[in-house]
């Protein structure tokens, strides 16, 4: 198997693993000691490009500025054999900032790639039976593909709030559940409504970095839902949950659906 993450993840994991970057080639597969999966760390200036600056290019512009990006990596490492450059987004959300989608973009991408002669398009998936070498690294760090950290998600004092607020509900769920006073279909109602509060990236939102609407609408959804769950599991919920928390009032690119890999968009 494989796995992926960011280029600020790679560089921790290099440094952790005492593989200094020193300016060679990065752009290789790694494997962690005593483990199987390929890992991959993306390349996070050209993520970037792509998902926040290419948009307000002409086409032909920006793929030609991507190719000789390429192609400057290319001449950099020497183990072409064993060189991957992992270009990743941040899900669907980059292509409605395109014109048409992105259509203009990707097709005259696709098309300079596939004619390229030293540039071969592929998969992570197709790479696992291809006979690269990976570096070995001795750790991989917590972290994430934005920034090379968790700070998207954590630290902030209203992420704080919001992951405070979590641990309460969850402390009430576990001793309702081992209580044994809720039938079999209210504890998998109760257990459901625990992953709908638990599951999605409701901490991305919180704190002044998002937009100040989009900030309040996610603070009063994640707010029913953690009531919801108290009083699924028959109990009352707590008043501060009747009482906003999180406010926002920043402009990110892209209105806060997307994170660039590195500080100040890349």
């Amino acid at each position: 198997g494989w796995s992926a993450s960011g280029g600020g993840v790679g560089h921790n994991a290099r440094n952790a693993s005492n593989l200094a970057d020193d300016g060679s080639c990065i752009h290789h597969a790694h494997r962690l000691a005593g483990t199987r999966p390929l890992l991959f760390f993306r390349d996070d200036g050209l993520s970037d490009l792509i998902g926040f600056r290419y948009s307000g290019w002409h086409a032909d512009d920006a793929v030609t500025d991507l190719v000789v990006h390429l192609e400057g990596i290319a001449a950099q490492c020497d183990d072409l054999a064993n060189a991957v450059v992992p270009i990743i987004l941040d899900g669907e959300n980059a292509w409605e900032y395109y014109p048409a989608n992105g259509s203009y973009f990707l097709t005259a991408l696709y098309q300079r790639l596939a004619e390229h002669p030293g540039l071969e398009l592929t998969t992570f998936g197709a790479l696992l039976n291809r006979q690269i070498e990976p570096t070995p690294l001795q750790q991989v760090p917590a972290g994430s593909w934005v920034y090379g950290t968790l700070s998207t998600w954590i630290g902030d004092a209203d992420k704080n709030r919001a992951w405070d607020m979590l641990v309460d509900a969850k402390h009430c769920y576990d001793r309702v559940m081992a209580s044994g006073t809720l039938r079999p279909e209210q504890q998998a109602r109760a257990q459901r409504q625990l992953a709908i509060c638990e599951g999605s990236d409701w901490c991305w939102w919180f704190g002044d970095y998002n937009p100040g609407e989009t900030v309040t609408e996610f603070d009063r959804l994640y707010r029913r839902h953690l009531g919801n769950l108290y009083q699924f599991l028959g109990q009352e919920p707590p008043d501060y949950l009747s009482h906003p928390f999180s406010k926002g009032g920043g402009s990110p690119a892209s209105g806060g659906t997307m994170r660039p890999g590195l500080p100040g968009g890349g």
